[in-house]
């Protein structure tokens, strides 16, 4: 309600998406549906269950944001459906440079309840992160596609 006031439907990422998009739909009194990656195989062939209308005003739900490939393929195949996408929401997001660059080329609007930064934050308060475990953390949120080759 505070970040997308305007939408009229809850999309959930298959799968882990989908509990969480179901809880938002209930809380908000708003429609769901749910994306697959792809459109299944058999029966009706379709990537997209539920309601999906044309003009409808969507927010994606997404349970992790790391690449942002899952969530940005969600939203394609709404907008191929003839929805507006607002947004995405998310739990977590590791805060890569990959997924920012790839949501600010599509001008999609992120928010998440929490992230990488604050999890190690954290993590070192209560002591069960050491100093040598706080450097690895940060190398591999650097690059990790590369950390450990």
């Amino acid at each position: 309600r505070t970040q997308f006031p305007e939408a009229d439907l809850i999309a959930g990422t298959a799968t882990a998406g989908i509990p969480h998009a179901a809880w938002v739909s209930e809380r908000l009194g708003l429609p769901m549906c749910y994306v697959r990656s792809q459109a299944k195989a058999h029966g009706k062939g379709k990537q997209i269950e539920g309601k999906a209308e044309p003009g409808q005003r969507v927010v994606v739900i997404e349970d992790l944001i790391s690449t942002g490939g899952s969530s940005l393929a969600a939203v394609r195949a709404l907008k191929e459906a003839g929805c507006e996408v607002l947004g995405v929401a998310a739990i977590f997001t590791y805060g890569l440079d990959k997924a920012k660059q790839a949501f600010a080329a599509e001008n999609l609007p992120v928010y998440t309840l929490t992230d990488y930064d604050t999890l190690i934050e954290t993590a070192v308060r209560l002591g069960a992160v050491s100093e040598h475990d706080l450097a690895t953390l940060r190398k591999w949120r650097e690059n990790p596609e590369e950390w450990g080759n």
